[in-house]
């Protein structure tokens, strides 16, 4: 939707490399340039993105936390960004992982929407409600913003029983604080046994954890999906040694452990 309210043939649309892929396809589909910014150790690389704006430039999208990586920009680099950036270019604050951020510094994108920055912040149902399958989210943003929006949606974008569903997870905080905590859980013991495994990973503010599990990781994918565990490969994103494991279950991070500990002894 946003791709089609603001996006013409020829606009430029900035994001990171690698962020989440939609960002690129909308664009691409409208008849816009995805122009792409190598992250910087992991992050997005906020100065070489800025520089690449111009006057073709509609839209600026941040990924916060970033998918696969797992970092995230800062209150203090979001505040510069919007201060940089020139007016008539959006930024698009995609916030699908933000319940499971510890970090003090990250921002609440929701306050900048309020003080009426030209911003779009998107949030979903699929992540710390687990209502990934039933397609719910939503975008805030100015008035001004939001009625683009409207003028291009579909006649029905959400279903009643989504609808109910998003209602019933609203009023659930118990199980949002249960999912939380098991992801900050999960988390820990990963990062424990990676360590134990003299693995590299990135520290994450995300649901899952990016990590150098020293070999190609199609091999490694395809030796874990025989021990029915699947990850995703780093090699669609240019890390070629690189998985990024969804945080699960307690029972189902150690079966990831053991799988993992089988399949690396079998290739060294």
């Amino acid at each position: 939707m946003i791709a089609n309210a603001f996006v013409d043939e020829g606009d430029e649309v900035v994001m990171a490399d690698p962020t989440f892929p939609v960002y690129s396809n909308t664009t691409q589909i409208l008849g816009g340039t995805p122009v792409k910014v190598r992250e910087k150790d992991f992050r997005h690389d906020i100065s070489a993105m800025l520089e690449k704006v111009n006057s073709k430039t509609k839209l600026f999208y941040i990924c916060n936390p970033n998918n696969p990586s797992g970092t995230i920009v800062s209150q203090k680099v979001l505040d510069d960004v919007l201060s940089r950036l020139p007016e008539r270019v959006i930024t698009i604050l995609d916030e699908a992982y933000c319940d499971f951020a510890e970090d003090p510094g990250y921002p609440k994108g929701l306050d900048y929407v309020k003080a009426g920055k030209q911003l779009i912040v998107l949030r979903t149902f699929s992540k710390v409600y687990g209502l990934a399958g039933l397609r719910l989210g939503f975008a805030a943003g100015r008035e001004d913003l939001i009625k683009g929006l409207y003028q291009v949606r579909e006649p029905f974008p959400v279903h009643r029983l989504a609808q109910v569903a998003g209602v019933a997870a609203l009023n659930d905080p118990e199980h949002e604080r249960k999912s939380i905590e098991l992801v900050h859980e999960g988390r820990r013991y990963l990062y424990q046994e990676l360590d134990k495994m003299g693995l590299f990973y990135v520290p994450s503010e995300a649901n899952f954890i990016l990590t150098d599990l020293k070999g190609d990781s199609r091999e490694t994918f395809q030796a874990l999906l025989r021990e029915g565990v699947i990850i995703r490969p780093g090699f669609v994103w240019n890390y070629d040694t690189f998985a990024r494991v969804t945080i699960g279950r307690m029972s189902d991070n150690r079966r990831f452990i053991r799988a993992l500990k089988k399949v690396l002894k079998k290739s060294h």
